[in-house]
């Protein structure tokens, strides 16, 4: 039987916020959790990125990160960047929900929106991984 290769990791975010990582090399996930861990709702933002949330407190419980050395690669021209289109389908309270939880402590600290301009009335939403640096081992 081989042998799991996890590492685990507990910060603090700039908001007080205790943060869990949880990294498991071979399958090349990291998993953050935000506090305590709690029945959540789950929704893909792209095809490598999940956000869990509590949505009746508008609170991010956890992100999990597929294909992470990927999502984390910087190209010649900046990090990846991948569509929010996905959330196009969701009924509109998760819509609007969505873009305010990636642009609040914690989840800023390893998520970050930016849009591309399609036309003078249409804008695509991006999103993109960055781990702030400035988070504290505990």
């Amino acid at each position: 039987m081989s042998e799991l290769n996890l590492y685990k990791t507990e910060t603090i975010a700039d908001d007080g916020t205790s943060v869990r990582l949880v990294f498991d090399e071979d399958a090349d996930i990291l998993e953050i959790f935000f506090g305590e861990n709690e029945p959540a709702t789950g929704v893909e933002l792209t095809d490598q990125i999940i956000l869990r949330f509590n949505r009746k407190m508008k609170r991010a419980i956890s992100l999990t990160l597929l294909d992470f050395s990927v999502l984390t690669e910087h190209t010649e021209y900046g990090p990846r960047s991948y569509s929010l289109s996905a959330i196009d389908d969701l009924p509109e309270d998760i819509r609007e929900l969505i873009p305010k939880l990636i642009t609040s402590m914690p989840v800023n600290q390893f998520l970050k929106i930016s849009y591309f301009q399609a036309s003078t009335t249409k804008r695509v939403m991006l999103v993109y991984v960055e781990c702030q640096h400035k988070m504290v081992a505990t």
